[in-house]
């Protein structure tokens, strides 16, 4: 997607939700394959100067606490370097408050002697109200103030935000006309977009501009159990079950418990997830992109079909589940690209309920859990259970809930042999006990 790897550098005041950015950056970026890695600065300060013990560390005079942070400013921007020219990564993001002009001309000829593109990504913000809660939901749980009061915490913290006010140099319009990089204002409210050169920068515009702090939670399940599930069959379109059926019931009702108001329901354009969401009493959209993974020449097979009939695709798929495209079928690597539009309407939306498929929900569950696409295959989504997932700080807290209603396993475990030349035994004995 590049032809020379990205840095992007972050700037802005600490509390500005910098590192926040940072992370879902990374996390998105890994998540549609371009190996990215974020290189924290405040986390080689800690690792540095292992007790920390006031603001005064950042006061500007304070010579002594200028030289440590050089030097670990110095120690990240090595670690990028290696990662970016010796290690396989096309982005690096380098999380720091880098808030003077003479610290990023610093990073830019760090850059340029490196053959590094350079994004900055810097985040304004004003509202006392906004940096509050980030001070209070984010720092206080920095390992900074273990044994301090909340109240000491903040004061301390409010502090530190002052040793960086003076010297601040926001990104100049005119100053800085010739540098690549999006202002983010007000948490979203406004943008300032300047010289985008390429693909990858453009992504990252787009992504940056979808996303918001707004609390909320998104919640995951899968259709009830389907007519094809029961027989052990994989893909097609039959309806559910009379267990499924029970499910979507359950579904209405745990829904409704929940108590939201405006919550948005979305589908895919397969009979299942349809009759599942009917059940619900309310308006739902169908999304065509959300339909199960296409297993092409598999579609209705069971796992013992497809390994007497393609026993060398069978063994293949084994040994690289993420890659692995189905004869005239999809991967999860397509899947993943499929799915990108429903992860930027996602991160857009309040309260979503996805009622998806197996294949689908995996993709999806990766992206906010940070997932590998190693781990990503074999990721459990059991029917009949709703994900409930919510963002916080620098992550997302899920919560399993079952519905209580049986349905069949349709989890197939990693084999332990991948070989081709593999028995037929050997190869099945990781599917679940009704197929």
């Amino acid at each position: 997607m590049t032809n020379c790897p990205t840095l992007i550098v972050t700037v802005g005041l600490p509390a500005r939700g910098k590192t926040y950015i940072s992370k879902k950056l990374t996390r998105y970026l890994n998540w549609i394959g371009v190996p990215t890695r974020e290189f924290n600065v405040g986390q080689y300060r800690r690792d540095f100067v292992k007790i920390y013990k006031s603001f005064e560390f950042f006061r500007p005079d304070n010579e002594e606490g200028l030289k440590i942070r050089r030097q670990c400013a110095s120690a990240a921007l090595n670690d990028v370097r290696q990662y970016l020219t010796e290690e396989g990564g096309q982005v690096a993001v380098f999380d720091a408050t880098n808030t003077t002009r003479e610290r990023r001309e610093t990073i830019i000829q760090f850059a340029e002697q490196n053959g590094f593109k350079v994004f900055f990504v810097e985040s304004v913000c004003e509202d006392p109200d906004v940096i509050q809660e980030n001070i209070v939901q984010v720092k206080l749980g920095s390992p900074d103030y273990t044994n301090c009061n909340t109240e000491e915490a903040v004061e301390d913290f409010m502090k530190r935000i002052k040793c960086y006010e003076n010297s601040y140099e926001t990104l100049d319009e005119v100053l800085d006309r010739d540098l690549s990089y999006i202002k983010i204002m007000d948490v979203g409210q406004r943008y300032l977009v300047n010289r985008v050169l390429d693909h990858i920068q453009s992504r990252i515009v787009y992504y940056l501009m979808n996303i918001h702090i707004t609390p909320r939670s998104i919640y995951l399940c899968r259709h009830g159990e389907s007519e094809l599930n029961v027989k052990g069959c994989i893909g097609g379109d039959s309806g559910l079950t009379p267990r499924g059926k029970e499910f979507a019931k359950k579904l209405n009702q745990f829904i409704q418990e929940q108590g939201i108001s405006d919550l948005k329901v979305w589908t895919s354009q397969m009979k299942r997830t349809i009759q599942t969401a009917e059940a619900l009493c309310v308006p739902y959209e169908q999304w065509k992109v959300l339909n199960e993974i296409d297993a092409g020449v598999c579609e209705e097979m069971m796992y013992e079909e497809i390994q007497g009939n393609y026993p060398l695709e069978f063994a293949l798929r084994d040994q690289d589940k993420y890659r692995y495209r189905y004869p005239k079928g999809e991967s999860y690597e397509d899947l993943v690209q499929r799915l990108e539009p429903v992860i930027m309407e996602l991160e857009r939306q309040e309260n979503v309920l996805v009622v998806c498929h197996q294949a689908v929900m995996r993709c999806l569950l990766a992206y906010f859990l940070d997932k590998t696409a190693e781990e990503l295959p074999y990721l459990k989504c059991p029917l009949h259970t709703v994900l409930k997932l919510t963002p916080v700080a620098y992550g997302c807290k899920v919560e399993s809930i079952s519905l209580n209603v049986d349905a069949v396993n349709t989890h197939r475990e990693r084999p332990e042999n991948v070989e081709v030349s593999r028995m037929s035994e050997e190869a099945l004995l990781t599917v679940p006990a009704h197929q």
